[in-house]
């Protein structure tokens, strides 16, 4: 799993795990921002940027990937971190989170979910994300991903700045690895979380922006069933708010990273 470590290793640790098709140079320009005060280590998952790409398809998975994860952060010798992971990157954090609590202090989630509640909603979504990894393998990756960000949930993001730049990062992605990770690590294949949330002691931020409906309502979900959960909706953003709305999404992962475990908790409840 390739990795960037930015800052001093003597301070907190932060895990950034970015969303599909993306890398870990996504979050370069929060990380500066927050590298004075942490050390941040992101990664690029498999099917990704320059992890190398595998021969057993199930390393591509969301289970394998997390302890891939783990193991990482045993090999710099880093005991306990708190992670930020957004969409896809939001589910293994989650993921990761509540299989192996003992290495995380906080999570932030950012535009994410505990995946599908339904094995007929998760064998529906498993179709689409079948015909999605076909479309990766069939056409051109530009094609691809002006499609992919077509959807309605992407509306807001269009209009962003950043908006080229980060299609002209996604476009360093392999075709064939991408369809991987969308087979194995999709929403279709991974493992609803929504009763192991309830037992979350760790403390996590829902982040989430204000013009996406349909995750604003997913994250409200997760904070009625998890005590220890707090949704925060940043203005001026749809579903990747770290783009739209970059010195919003510095000032929240910030403030919440710095709150100590005792006020953090005191918000929290």
């Amino acid at each position: 799993m390739h990795y960037d470590l930015t800052g001093n290793r003597n301070q907190p640790t932060v895990l950034f795990l970015h969303g599909f098709m993306g890398c870990s140079e996504d979050f370069n320009q929060g990380i500066l921002e927050l590298s004075e005060k942490f050390c941040c280590l992101a990664v690029d998952l498999p099917g990704h940027g320059k992890t190398r790409g595998r021969d057993n398809p199930m390393c591509y998975s969301m289970s394998h990937t997390a302890r891939e994860a783990i193991a990482l952060l045993d090999e710099l010798e880093i005991d306990k971190c708190s992670v930020v992971g957004y969409s896809m990157g939001g589910r293994l954090a989650l993921y990761t989170i509540l299989h192996f609590p003992h290495r995380f202090e906080k999570g932030i989630i950012e535009s994410s979910s505990p995946g599908l509640k339904t094995k007929t909603q998760r064998d529906e979504r498993r179709k689409i994300d079948e015909k999605r990894a076909q479309e990766l393998e069939n056409s051109s990756l530009l094609e691809f991903l002006l499609r992919w960000y077509n959807q309605p949930l992407f509306k807001s993001l269009l209009n962003s700045p950043q908006f080229d730049k980060m299609i002209a990062r996604r476009l360093q992605n392999k075709p064939l690895e991408l369809a991987k990770s969308l087979r194995y690590m999709g929403t279709g294949s991974q493992p609803s979380l929504w009763e192991k949330l309830k037992e979350n002691q760790i403390p996590l931020l829902l982040l989430v922006g204000e013009e996406d409906v349909k995750y604003r309502e997913i994250n409200a979900q997760m904070a009625s069933c998890c005590r220890i959960a707090k949704v925060a909706i940043a203005p001026n953003a749809g579903h990747n708010v770290y783009l739209e709305n970059q010195g919003e999404w510095v000032r929240q992962v910030k403030e919440f990273l710095c709150t100590s475990q005792s006020d953090s908790n005191s918000i929290l409840n």
